[in-house]
């Protein structure tokens, strides 16, 4: 059991089941392995951040969570029973959630449009505009995101609150995960802080979140555990509060003192 997973314990969180959990997770692309023999727990109301070099695996894993891809090998377990998860629409059944890198919003519609794109709530068989308009702005408001309206352009927004609309649609149904595929990239130093000012209250509303990233300062602002994946393999599981910045770099670059899976000192 490494570092992180006994400081887990002690703060109580290892103690109730994952609400999702990978076991021995391998995933090929051609001969490409992009996972292999990986394990994953993310419980709720804990950030899980996953980070790694390019080409480590990060958004492959994020993708297995989310149903997006089928692993080739290995158990997705879900409330401790094992599940295929085949699609993004068979993970959302079972209560996992993906807001995706490029947030795959229509620039075109509005923010309710685009929120309820694909789920609109009909009442007698016609759109319930009200009902969306006041879901939209409980959701939004449940992030603390600030939007000029909810009627108001995709195009219009800032980066920030474009992230904020993509997390508040995955929110839709009140799923138990949310894997968030690197939500701060490109963006600035103010809009990254309203980001993850969202990633905490989803945590504090009793999610789990699955939080894949390059920025170390992001995940160490937000995370309660990091995963670090080498050529992708599990090479480190961190409690983020006791784990300094040294330890997870030489995690990343396999150079220097790190964990090796089992807690042990490389």
């Amino acid at each position: 059991m490494s570092t992180g997973t006994v400081a887990g314990a002690e703060k109580g969180t290892a103690r109730r089941a994952p609400l999702v959990a990978l076991r021995g997770v391998t995933h090929s692309f051609g001969a490409v392995r992009a996972l292999v023999d990986v394990d994953l727990d993310v419980h709720a109301r804990e950030v899980v951040a996953v980070v790694g070099d390019n080409g480590a695996g990060k958004s492959t894993l994020a993708a297995v969570v989310a149903g997006a891809l089928v692993p080739d090998a290995g158990e997705v377990v879900v409330d401790g029973d094992e599940v295929a998860l085949t699609s993004p629409a068979e993970a959302r059944r079972l209560g996992i959630a993906m807001a995706f890198q490029d947030l795959a919003l229509c620039d075109d519609l509005d923010i309710v449009e685009n929120i309820f794109l694909g789920q609109e709530l009909r009442r007698g068989g016609v759109l319930d505009e009200v009902a969306m308009e006041s879901e939209a702005e409980r959701l939004l408001a449940s992030l603390a995101a600030r939007v000029p309206s909810v009627r108001a352009p995709v195009a219009a927004l800032s980066g920030g609150q474009r992230q904020a609309v993509a997390i508040a649609r995955s929110l839709l149904g009140d799923p138990r995960v949310l894997v968030l595929d690197e939500p701060t990239a490109a963006l600035g130093v103010t809009q990254t802080a309203e980001v993850l000012n969202i990633v905490e209250r989803v945590r504090d509303q009793g999610h789990g979140v699955l939080l894949v990233s390059h920025s170390m300062t992001d995940v160490q602002a937000v995370a309660d555990r990091i995963v670090v994946l080498r050529r992708g393999r599990l090479n480190g599981v961190f409690d983020a509060s006791r784990t300094g910045y040294e330890d997870i770099i030489a995690a990343i670059t396999g150079v220097g003192p790190g964990l090796r899976r089992g807690g042990e000192r490389s």
